[in-house]
């Protein structure tokens, strides 16, 4: 029996967001660290130690390298194939879609098989970050928590967000840096309803990971001191552009690899261990790219890598990563915008150093700062990559040259890719994030759970004064017309036949083949209502066919503009009711199959 705060307790509705987001924060907080901890004991099962994974590898079989990366992606998309399948991917697009399309419900489950199938990828060295799956994770607690305690749309929403704050927080140890990656990329709402609980989710959240697993962020940052910002802002504003294009390449590699792979007619837990498999040697030749790389990360912040290595980094890694992601392996995208920044920002800031030894900070400045900037680009969240800059050196001194570069990789990757590594999945699906909540609305509700499916067809040979005889008893103007095979050919309305109408002596001399029109606009099944709302629209019909997804031609029922209308209204009655109990069916879920087409040749 679900519970309803409002009916228990008698507190405000802020107060009670307030006290969910504390909750939340909580829970999410600790499944974080149970997670880190799963992470880690799969390497251990995997690899056999554990500790930083490039360093492992340089002591593990060439043969275990190659396989256990396959092994790991095989077993990941078992769990998602059979348990979970929402759960495939980085994590952070479907939350975004569940928010839009579904009002915040996401199902329990997903939390339990998004962080054991991303255990699986990330512990046998995965080419993918922990924060995508965080995010979906703890985005699935707090919908359930939600959900238990009878949310509407809007607070499942707010719930929703408040759990990817507080996985991202207690991922980094960066609470502001997860309250507004929630609030930026996640949500895109910064009001004042959303922003309090948030807040006070991701503080939690990292309160709890600080007292389980100790006071210290995902990879170290020396302080820095930049020498003459008259002389490195030009730098800054090169490698803010240069990010920017690494950005886009990355969007479209991702992209070019989900197509690859798609295309690929194989069993979807073969694909994540083929693509586990070419990740495998590639960390064959280079093992820098496997796994989230944190420590990797930390080197070259330091200084540490060389520059062939850190320019051999920028494309192993966008490969690797994207080979993960496309084959179905089970893991984020954040952490490797974040290396292939720091590889690009080292790798630059050598260069510079070379050119101007005298005017320039350390490499280390500048792995920083291109940090920030391919985050700003991939991702679109420039706030987001600014204050975790902030947070990781608690430097003041790192502002203003990450603003630059964040600035500008933002715009250039928005006027060259469009999409984010986070929305690009989305629109390849036909979802605007950007739009309305009404689109969003339609496109979850499907033709088949909406159509009338008792729907009566007239043939073509029928004459006309039978026509006129069978339109006096009924109160629709709009009616398929069918050929002697039974066939969609034509439809006939009212406008088609009425001056014929008028006149004398036609009833049995027309038949309905010479006054239907064979130019017919119909919808299928498993088209959206934004779909047929536009069709309908289109010639201004009142009702159009909906036909066989697999035969255009076999008429399966009719649509009104009434019923869109209808079931638009009561999907937005149910978004801002209580969620249903799990199980149940959400606004967007099509209604059982109807009765079949009757064929109305007797008349």
């Amino acid at each position: 029996m679900r519970l309803r705060i409002h009916r228990r307790i008698k507190l405000s509705e802020q107060t009670q967001m307030l006290l969910l987001g504390m909750g939340t924060g909580v829970v999410v907080g600790y499944a974080a660290v149970l997670f880190i901890l799963l992470i880690e004991l799969m390497q251990v099962a995997f690899f056999g130690e554990s500790g930083k994974l490039f360093e492992v590898l340089q002591y593990t079989p060439w043969y275990r390298i190659v396989l256990v990366p396959a092994l790991g992606g095989l077993a990941a998309g078992m769990a998602i194939q059979f348990l979970a399948p929402e759960a495939r991917g980085h994590g952070v697009s479907e939350v975004m879609e569940a928010i839009a399309l579904e009002g915040g419900v996401i199902r329990g489950r997903v939390a339990l098989v998004k962080t054991l199938a991303s255990a699986f990828t990330l512990g046998s060295g995965g080419a993918v970050g922990r924060e995508g799956p965080i995010v979906q994770i703890g985005a699935a607690i707090a919908s359930k928590i939600g959900q238990v305690f009878g949310a509407n749309s809007r607070q499942l929403t707010t719930l929703a967000g408040c759990g990817a704050a507080a996985g991202i927080a207690a991922i980094f140890n960066a609470p502001i840096a997860g309250a507004i990656f929630s609030l930026e990329v996640i949500l895109g709402d910064f009001g004042l309803a959303t922003f309090a609980p948030i807040v006070l989710a991701s503080v939690m959240g990292t309160v709890v990971a600080q007292s389980q697993l100790g006071n210290y962020p995902s990879f170290e940052a020396p302080a820095y001191k930049f020498e003459s910002l008259f002389i490195e802002v030009p730098l800054f504003m090169v490698l803010g552009i240069l990010a920017g294009l690494l950005s886009v390449a990355f969007i479209r590699a991702l992209e070019h690899s989900e197509d690859s792979f798609t295309r690929l007619r194989v069993w979807e837990p073969l694909k994540a261990a083929i693509g586990g498999l070419m990740v495998g040697l590639i960390g064959l030749a280079v093992p820098h790219v496997m796994g989230g790389g944190y420590s990797v990360m930390t080197a070259a912040l330091f200084d540490r890598l060389p520059w062939m290595l850190l320019c051999s980094l920028i494309v192993l890694k966008l490969v690797a990563t994207s080979i993960t992601v496309g084959s179905g392996g089970s893991g984020g995208t954040f952490a490797p915008a974040l290396f292939l920044g720091v590889a690009l920002g080292g790798a630059f800031g050598q260069l510079a150093q070379i050119l101007f030894p005298a005017h320039t900070g350390s490499p280390g400045a500048y792995a920083l700062v291109g940090m920030g900037a391919v985050l700003a680009g991939a991702a679109q969240a420039p706030l987001t990559a600014l204050l975790l800059a902030f947070e990781v050196t608690n430097s003041y001194q790192t502002i203003l040259p990450v603003m630059i570069a964040c600035s500008i990789s933002a715009i250039i990757t928005r006027r060259y890719a469009r999409e984010s590594i986070y929305t690009m999945k989305l629109a390849r699906r036909g979802i605007d994030i950007r739009a309305g909540r009404e689109v969003h609305v339609l496109r979850a509700l499907k033709v088949s759970g909406v159509m009338n499916r008792q729907v009566t067809c007239v043939q073509e040979s029928m004459k006309f004064g039978e026509l006129l005889e069978f339109v006096s008893h009924t109160r629709y103007g709009d009616f398929p017309v069918l050929n002697a095979d039974g066939k969609l050919s034509g439809v006939i309305s009212f406008q088609d036949y009425k001056e014929v109408a008028l006149e004398q002596g036609l009833e049995d001399v027309i038949i309905v083949r010479e006054l239907m029109n064979s130019d017919v606009v119909t919808v299928t099944e498993r088209d959206d209502l934004d779909v047929a709302l536009q069709r309908v629209a289109s010639r201004d019909f009142e009702q159009i066919p909906v036909v066989a997804a697999d035969d255009p031609r076999r008429v399966v029922g009719m649509l009104s503009r009434r019923d869109i209308l209808i079931a638009y209204n009561k999907a937005l009655l149910q978004l801002r009711s209580p969620a249903p109990p799990s199980g149940e069916p959400g606004p967007g879920k099509p209604a059982g199959e109807g009765a079949a087409v009757k064929d109305r040749t007797d008349r």
